[in-house]
């Protein structure tokens, strides 16, 4: 996975924005990690159905790296991009960036990246099981 300057800002379409509540909170006080990654697979999942026009199921998470803590009242948004797209599976390289509007300086607003994944999902059929991609109806 190769990872842009995060000065060079996010990388990807975006695909969900949404702030983060009391009740996302850890026991330290910040937003629970295992919110953000279900953002980010919301996220994933939608740009994956798109691709490969039918269900989908999550397989795999590359590995995730929290860089800094996200607050109550942040805006997180989601990005993502088509990385592959193989036989029945399509991979997103998912980034989440965060906008500290309550806590930004008063004239300034601060973005910045708080991890991001590689997330494999695989089209799966009505009966569950996974189905080729028809790769002629793809737009990317």
């Amino acid at each position: 996975m190769t990872t842009p300057p995060e000065t060079a800002g996010p990388q990807g379409d975006l695909l969900l924005r949404t702030m983060p509540m009391p009740a996302d909170t850890s026991f330290n006080g910040d937003i629970f990690g295992g919110w953000i990654m279900s953002q980010m697979d919301l996220a994933g999942s939608m740009m994956a159905k798109e691709v490969t026009r039918t269900r989908t199921a999550t397989v795999a998470v590359e590995s995730m790296q929290f860089i800094k803590p996200v607050r109550v009242g942040d805006v997180v948004c989601c990005y993502g991009r088509v990385v592959r797209v193989g036989t029945t599976s399509v991979t997103i390289m998912l980034e989440v960036w965060v906008r500290p509007i309550l806590h930004a300086g008063k004239d300034q607003f601060t973005t910045f990246k708080v991890t991001e994944a590689a997330i494999t999902y695989v089209a799966i059929g009505e009966d569950g099981a996974k189905q080729p991609i028809d790769k002629s109806r793809i737009v990317l």
